[in-house]
């Protein structure tokens, strides 16, 4: 425990804010010592915490990110940066700046707000559709800052795949949600949401704890989610045809004169 509230100090510290500025230097103190001691065990577990990830496991994260951010961009952000804050997970590459206060407070705010909006008939179509500009472009931005500006290549390759990934999983919620929404009870759209949320938590889990698992998990949900896209597309070019349809047979039974 104590290990924890000295890295939380030392995180305070390092982005300006200094509430006890003599523990923070105590407990300074006392991580150098321990370091010393240890052989500089901790220097290499965190090394390995960095290093661990080979390119398929950065590649995993930079899908995760990117694919959950086309239905949950907020809570995305706020997990990843917390996750690093806390320092559960040495975050790589440009995902450091998650772990700022004031953008966990931001996203964790705009987290709120999504988590309410997505639950409410109607609410939530507006919702995506105001959404739907800014998850894509965000989804590329946090794949590419899994590798940073240090390795171009693999940015620009990480931000194609996580914009792709996006507007991928932005299209099935959208369609989805426009089917849902012809149903008048909610209870179908609060448990639409309320699996969204699961799903962008647990690819972020999978994807740091099992990233094999999770790429080929995510091979099979695009391309389920291509299908269902394309069907649900059918479908709403059925409907609006026969719409036409009606409105034209209605028009032409009116008397002329």
């Amino acid at each position: 425990m104590t290990e924890y509230w000295n890295a939380f100090l030392q995180w305070l510290h390092r982005v300006g804010l200094h509430p006890d500025r003599e523990a923070v230097e105590q407990a300074a103190r006392q991580a150098g010592d321990a370091m010393a001691s240890a052989g500089g065990a901790v220097a290499d577990t965190a090394g390995k915490a960095l290093s661990g990830m080979d390119m398929a496991s950065l590649l995993a994260l930079a899908a995760a990110l990117g694919w959950a951010s086309g239905f949950r961009l907020y809570i995305v952000v706020f997990l990843v940066g917390l996750l690093g804050a806390t320092g559960l997970v040495v975050l790589p590459g440009g995902l450091h700046v998650l772990e700022h206060p004031a953008l966990l407070f931001a996203s964790g705010s705009m987290l709120c707000v999504e988590f309410l909006a997505d639950k409410i008939p109607g609410v939530d179509s507006l919702w995506d559709l105001l959404q739907s500009v800014l998850r894509v472009p965000a989804g590329a931005a946090l794949a590419a800052g899994v590798f940073g500006a240090d390795n171009a290549t693999m940015a620009t390759v990480a931000a194609l795949m996580g914009g792709t990934l996006a507007a991928t999983s932005q299209a099935a919620k959208t369609s989805t949600r426009a089917l849902i929404n012809t149903s008048p009870e909610p209870f179908s759209n609060v448990g639409a949401s309320l699996v969204e949320d699961t799903t962008a938590v647990g690819a972020i889990w999978l994807a740091l704890a099992h990233p094999l698992v999770f790429g080929v998990a995510l091979v099979v949900v695009v391309i389920a989610m291509w299908v269902v896209t394309w069907m649900l597309w059918r479908f709403v070019r059925g409907a609006v045809r026969r719409l036409r349809g009606w409105f034209g047979a209605e028009a032409d039974a009116l008397p002329k004169t």
